[in-house]
């Protein structure tokens, strides 16, 4: 059995300030940001427009660390090359889209870039758990997905416990990741459910020193990873 993947934070940065992302980057990355989340949202999977590959390029631009590309949008089929061609690493997709889900990630392969799938709070988590042997990343999302600054979901924590045992059947690493409403008090019991990618806003850019806020952010899963395995 592989070992699981190390403890990751992904500041969201749809939660920062969009007049200065140049310094809300340099802020987490002297906090010890492990990567950047940026959601897509194309006003029609879900009500809101946000981030395109402009944007995306932008953002490849002032950081090196690995850029995690949340693809709210329709047919992300359609669009997986654009945002890999601006700096995406990591591409997620919804299984709830229209897109098959086989055809983009055999299309992902093609291009080389790492793919995951992510589930809505009201889909079960095998929809993408039966795809996880061909997926770099497994996300479960903690709040319905589109807006930001919403309240953590704890029905999330279940869904991580089956990802993890079933990710722990497959002989490779998968990142298992959880989105939404994550803070010191929510990060841990997820890392002790099974998370190790987590997506951060609010929580490290909406009030005091980013750096500081992901300090604490880490020491809260650490302990609960810590916990996991006692």
């Amino acid at each position: 059995m592989p070992a699981r993947r190390a403890l990751r934070l992904a500041p969201s940065l749809l939660s920062a300030d969009f007049a200065d992302l140049a310094g809300a980057i340099r802020a987490a990355e002297a906090g010890g940001a492990d990567a950047f989340h940026l959601d897509v949202m194309d006003g029609h999977f879900v009500p809101n427009l946000s981030f395109g590959p402009a944007l995306v390029r932008a953002v490849r631009a002032r950081t090196k660390l690995p850029l995690d590309l949340h693809l709210m949008i329709d047919e992300p089929l359609r669009y997986l090359e654009a945002f890999h061609r601006a700096g995406g690493d990591t591409l997620v997709f919804h299984v709830e889209a229209r897109s098959d889900p086989a055809e983009v990630l055999r299309a992902g392969q093609r291009l080389g870039v790492a793919v995951g799938a992510a589930v809505r709070p009201e889909t079960p988590v095998d929809r993408v758990l039966r795809l996880a042997d061909r997926l770099d990343q497994v996300l479960v999302m903690s709040v319905h997905p589109g807006f930001s600054g919403q309240a953590f979901l704890p029905e999330a924590l279940p869904k991580l416990a089956e990802a993890r045992r079933h990710l722990a059947t497959l002989g490779r690493e998968v990142d298992l990741s959880i989105d939404g409403g994550i803070t010191p008090e929510t990060a841990g019991p997820a890392a002790e459910a099974g998370a190790t990618f987590f997506v951060c806003g609010n929580s490290v850019f909406a009030g005091g020193p980013v750096p500081e806020n992901l300090r604490r952010l880490r020491t809260a899963v650490e302990a609960g990873a810590a916990r996991a395995v006692r």
